[in-house]
């Protein structure tokens, strides 16, 4: 009894089990199958400019200190006390070129004046008593050589007198004495007159010692006013009024203020950019030296940045400096500025003084048909291209040299080719991209390529 109550729930319980997977089965037997949908290909939405050619100006930045171009050292030529001072001459003060900034005792350097005009007269005195004295021996010989022809006839006549027995021998003989001191006479004569000539170029040789030393004296008086030689700004006084001061001493020390300088120190490789592929140098190192500044044909422009201020002047490249810095590997470039204190201008650009620390700008000359591209577009060195599919190639490119936001390419590239400007992630070669044209991106990559913008 009990085994047939024990199947009989056996039974109740698998009937619904077996009869729940029958309709189960049946069910998924007549089950309609899916529809099948092909992939879509994946787009990435990408933003680019188109490639252009552009007159490129390369440009360069250094950083220096503004020095004069000149410094005059006010030192002293002659020795003697400071007798006067000129008022502005102080630390700071303008000076106008000519200005006589301080006086030296001059006393003593006029009496060697006077004593050097006194003894070129005395020289001169003696010359013209030497022409006198040659004019008066010239006309004494002159007698003496007649005398003597007179004398030589009588001694003649008599020695002929005496052969025929008229005339003694005595007075022969005292006629011969005559005539051998009238020519003692002539021979004296013209030694005087030679000697004349020698006589002559010793007081001339002591009449242009005393010439100079008339000159040098006028020269010391002349020194014993210090004169400001440009106008110029004092930097300097190591004197004060009643001091006496000796030869050689440095009196003040004054800097120009019609020029100033910046040596500015600028990346080697940076430099090189800016000059001309094709630029081609004379030779002689003189020469060359000379014509550097027209055959580099660089612009500059100092410009001041401070916490209020944000000035900028005009000036010209002169000469690169004599050496490389070996720790930074820099070369200093040395620019003018002409007028420095006149092209100040009230709240807004203050003088060029000097040690000021100042950002040197320099650009090349343009160069046509150049391609740029931003930097920010290279990746190492490929780039990324859509082409007219508008799908993705990863191009390797040659980059001729960098710029502030830009890379020159020099090769990789041509000019309508449509590059990436931003990153698609992942950058995968001929994916399909949706392209938009950043035209923000290129105006301001054509203008920074041109020369506008900041460059670092």
């Amino acid at each position: 009894m009990k085994q047939f109550l024990t199947m009989r729930r056996l039974w109740l319980f698998l009937v619904p089990v077996i009869a729940g997977a029958l309709v189960f089965a049946i069910a998924l037997k007549s089950r309609t199958s899916p529809e099948q949908r092909p992939a879509k290909e994946l787009m990435a939405s990408v933003r680019i400019i188109e490639v252009a050619k552009v007159t490129l100006i390369p440009r360069a930045i250094g950083y220096g200190n503004v020095k004069p171009g000149r410094i005059w050292q006010a030192v002293a030529e002659v020795s003697g006390k400071i007798v006067e001072i000129h008022p502005q001459l102080k630390k700071g003060a303008i000076v106008a070129k000519g200005t006589v900034l301080l006086k030296i005792d001059p006393t003593d350097y006029r009496l060697g004046i006077a004593q050097a005009e006194a003894d070129l007269r005395a020289i001169n005195a003696q010359i013209e008593e030497l022409n006198g004295s040659q004019k008066n021996t010239r006309a004494s010989l002159e007698i003496e050589e007649r005398s003597l022809e007179l004398i030589k006839g009588d001694f003649e006549r008599k020695r002929k007198l005496h052969k025929q027995g008229t005339v003694s021998q005595a007075a022969v003989d005292q006629e011969e004495r005559n005539f051998l001191k009238g020519r003692q006479s002539v021979q004296s004569l013209r030694n005087t007159l030679n000697l004349i000539p020698a006589e002559r170029d010793v007081l001339n040789a002591q009449r242009a010692q005393n010439q100079t030393r008339l000159e040098a004296a006028h020269l010391d008086l002349a020194r014993t006013e210090v004169v400001a030689p440009f106008d110029a700004r004092i930097a300097e006084v190591n004197v004060e009024a009643t001091q006496y001061t000796g030869l050689g001493k440095v009196l003040a020390v004054a800097d120009d203020i019609a020029v100033a300088e910046v040596t500015a120190q600028i990346p080697l490789g940076r430099l090189i950019n800016l000059i001309p592929p094709h630029a081609t140098m004379p030779g002689g190192a003189a020469g060359l030296m000379s014509k550097l500044p027209d055959l580099l044909g660089f612009e500059a422009l100092v410009r001041l940045r401070a916490s209020s201020i944000d000035a900028e002047w005009p000036a010209r490249f002169t000469r690169i400096n004599d050496s490389i810095d070996p720790e930074t590997r820099t070369a200093g470039v040395i620019v003018a500025v002409d007028d420095p204190y006149g092209q100040a201008l009230p709240g807004s650009r203050p003088p060029l003084t000097k040690n000021m620390f100042v950002e040197v700008e320099l650009k090349g000359r343009p160069r046509p048909q150049q391609l740029v591209i931003p930097r920010s577009s290279l990746h190492g060195s490929n780039v990324y291209v859509v082409n007219s599919e508008n799908r993705l190639e990863i191009r390797a490119v040659e980059v001729a040299f960098p710029q502030t936001n830009f890379s020159v390419i020099k090769s990789g590239l041509v000019s309508g080719e449509r590059i990436v400007v931003s990153d698609p992630i992942p950058a995968i070669a001929g994916m399909l991209v949706v392209p938009s044209l950043d035209d923000d991106v290129s105006a301001r990559l054509i203008r920074e390529a041109e020369g506008g913008g900041e460059v670092r």
